[in-house]
């Protein structure tokens, strides 16, 4: 079923995705929502993930629940992940704001790193949030690495996607890595480049506190870019040969494809360093469970509009509105 898009009509101020981006990284926001219930699940043997969750009253099982999965380097406070969640919250929706591994203060939760490729951790989730507590409809949203997560796990679902998983909404999912890696690469993406390695770096040391011997900082080669960061750290810590067999292994565009559920996919053409090229070497708008929207502006996950109000942020009003469609909400 395809839901009605209405178009992206970026404010007159913000028409260069560079901008787009860093604004909304910095304005700010006040969210109305009531106060979050903390929740840890477990995703595997040694691992937990902290969700912040938003029940309806009465938790009733047949209202939707719709989980938000943040990008690189973000965590379940990040502005946009409220911003869906207070949108749907008022529209009925049950909410839960996952943190990945180690994110928003977790990583003694788990002994592992976080990478692009965890989607067993949201399967996980759905299945706990179906099968345990018996909801009926539930949702998925993500944002960049968060998006590639999500759409990696439709995909692995295929055809035989569980009833329960009613959709999946993904802005501007990072789905081929190593493209992403290189478009960070260039002169004019050093901002984001030096702002992950920077955030990447900190988290590696955290986890060196908490692990010394698996996480060694002694002997690390020198690290500057995200794609030299694989290569020396993710790579190694989970089994690849070096950064592009990772970047191979992990990027949801290999099963993109396979996808069955209802997908709602927003990126930008001006997206400074998730490439718009990459989705069609994906082949994404063959597949007809895919929605893609693709507009001239929105930089990167930030599609701040002229418009005030609830259509102040396109892409979360979006999201809320194509899973209501899906949903009878």
């Amino acid at each position: 079923m395809l839901t009605s898009v209405p178009e992206f009509e970026p404010h007159p101020l913000l028409k260069n995705g560079h901008v787009m981006t860093i604004v909304s990284a910095f304005v700010p926001r006040r969210f109305d929502i009531p106060p979050a219930e903390a929740r840890l699940f477990q995703v595997d043997a040694e691992s937990r993930l902290l969700g912040h969750c938003h029940w309806q009253p009465g938790k009733p099982k047949d209202a939707p629940v719709i989980v938000v999965v943040h990008g690189l380097e973000g965590s379940s406070d990040s502005g946009y992940v409220h911003g869906i969640a207070e949108k749907a919250f008022h529209r009925g929706f049950h909410v839960v704001r996952m943190n990945q591994r180690n994110c928003g203060g977790t990583e003694a939760l788990t002994p592992t790193l976080y990478n692009s490729g965890m989607s067993g951790d949201y399967r996980s989730i759905f299945e706990e949030l179906s099968n345990v507590d018996g909801f009926e409809q539930i949702f998925l949203a993500g944002y960049s690495m968060g998006g590639n997560l999500v759409t990696k796990m439709a995909g692995e679902f295929g055809a035989s996607a569980p009833k329960a998983l009613r959709g999946v909404c993904v802005v501007c999912p990072s789905i081929d890595l190593a493209a992403c890696a290189d478009a960070l690469e260039r002169a004019d993406n050093y901002f984001y480049q030096r702002h992950f390695v920077s955030g990447l770096m900190a988290r590696y040391a955290k986890k060196h506190k908490l692990f010394p011997e698996r996480y060694p900082i002694r002997g690390l080669a020198p690290v500057r870019t995200v794609r030299q960061f694989d290569d020396v750290i993710t790579a190694p810590q989970f089994g690849y040969r070096d950064a592009q067999d990772y970047y191979d292994n992990v990027g949801a565009k290999r099963v993109a494809a396979q996808i069955r559920v209802p997908m709602l996919m927003i990126t930008a053409q001006d997206d400074p360093f998730v490439p718009y090229a990459l989705f069609s070497a994906a082949k994404i708008s063959e597949n007809p469970a895919i929605q893609f929207v693709a507009p001239p502006h929105g930089g990167h996950c930030a599609f701040i509009s002229k418009h005030s109000g609830s259509e102040r942020f396109w892409a979360e009003q979006r999201i809320v509105d194509f899973c209501g469609a899906h949903s009878g909400v």
